[in-house]
């Protein structure tokens, strides 16, 4: 069923790219490398050696493109952005077979894409009597995948946000629930923001970030010195120390200067490459990455409609809307716990500032459970609105129950 305006879309690379692609990896410099460096500057030189010969002469693009446009139902449509003009924007939509099925906008951050929603997507549509159904709906941020990126500089959370909530009224669906991580996380909250209560009935994360208690506030940091944190909390503090000390290297540059890393990532798939693995290798909880899924992830950004420096802008033009978080917004919340992702902070942090109606903590997993833990996401996602849960038929006339 086709909605108004929207326009079915294939990914169709042209044979000139792939063959501009292969010639630049053929002239691949690579650098030296330390002795015995394994991950501790970087990538290792091997792992890059061996994708970007991979890339070169083995990885078959147009295998890995059919077996998308197959599985995954694309679309593109205009959107009006406020002061922004009108921006083309690429997604997947897949409704269920269950007609009161709850609609859902599945919102990823960099350096994902659409292509975070495949392993998830007909464990979420599917139709069953023990638990509720969704309407799908995976959105190409502007600027990433097949999405027209913006013309104008200020392009922001607010606007990301507006692009996301004008799809999904477009698409019919006028009252609506979210999930999202990384910049899926800060878009979805602003959008419980604006459009919370009306249109957004609830959203769900699986990246509860929220501030460190500080001196700003003296009674929640005495609370913090003082409390005596379980072993997965403590490891979940370690773990946010380490990434903001020894990961995030990458938003300085990026939410500083993104131009001028732009010109590498566009010019250089090895640089590219290296730029993308080493997010999905640390970033994840001993995920076995295929050479062949790291490929075709990166192969996305390669290929991207504005290529890959557009992806990166977003740090530029939202760096003051994500330094200080604050209370969040009233809707209904829930958040699933990774062990391995990025920021994970206790939950009593999250539930001071937000309306936590559902929260689970896992074991294992890391920044991209959608493929890592695509099982236990999807579990946790029909849980929150479960019969039984405070956010049950929350969208009126919707219980996504077959």
């Amino acid at each position: 069923m086709l909605f108004s305006n929207e326009i079915p879309f294939k990914i169709n690379v042209p044979d000139e790219k792939l063959a501009t692609l292969h010639n630049k990896l053929e002239l691949a410099t690579f650098p030296d490398e330390l002795e015995d460096a394994g991950w501790k500057y970087g990538p290792p030189l091997a792992d890059i050696k061996r994708l970007a010969e991979k890339w070169r002469s083995e990885y078959d693009w147009r295998k890995h493109e059919k077996e998308i446009n197959q599985e995954l139902p694309m679309f593109t449509r205009d959107i009006e952005v406020d002061g922004f003009d009108t921006l083309n924007i690429h997604y997947v939509h897949k409704k269920s077979e269950v007609g009161d099925a709850i609609p859902l906008l599945f919102c990823h951050g960099w350096p994902g894409s659409f292509l975070e929603v495949r392993k998830i997507l007909p464990l979420l549509t599917e139709s069953s009597p023990e638990h509720p159904s969704f309407h799908v709906v995976a959105i190409s941020l502007p600027g990433y995948g097949f999405s027209e990126a913006p013309h104008k500089q200020g392009f922001a959370t607010k606007q990301y946000a507006e692009v996301a909530h004008k799809l999904m009224l477009g698409l019919g669906y006028k009252e609506y629930v979210t999930q999202g991580g990384d910049w899926g996380f800060l878009i979805t909250r602003k959008m419980a923001f604006e459009y919370g209560e009306k249109h957004h009935k609830a959203w769900h994360t699986n990246f509860p970030a929220a501030e460190t208690p500080n001196w700003k506030s003296p009674l929640s940091f005495l609370q913090f010195l003082l409390t005596p944190w379980s072993p997965a909390e403590k490891a979940g503090i370690e773990r946010t120390k380490w990434f903001r000390t020894k990961g995030s290297g990458y938003i300085a540059a990026q939410s500083t200067q993104p131009q001028t890393l732009g010109y590498s990532l566009a010019d250089s798939p090895v640089g590219l490459l290296a730029w993308i693995y080493e997010k999905l290798v640390l970033w994840t909880d001993n995920y076995k990455w295929s050479d062949d899924e790291v490929l075709t992830w990166v192969s996305l950004y390669w290929f991207s409609r504005a290529g890959p420096a557009a992806s990166l802008r977003i740090y530029f033009e939202m760096a003051g809307d994500c330094s200080n978080l604050g209370p969040g917004p009233t809707i209904p919340m829930g958040t699933s716990y990774f062990p391995k992702g990025l920021i994970v902070v206790p939950a009593a942090w999250l539930r001071k500032l937000n309306n936590v109606v559902f929260e689970s903590h896992h074991r294992t997993g890391g920044h991209f459970p959608a493929i890592e833990r695509p099982e236990e996401l999807v579990q946790d996602v029909r849980k929150m609105f479960a019969k039984g849960s405070p956010a049950f038929s929350i969208v009126p006339g919707k219980t996504g129950y077959a």
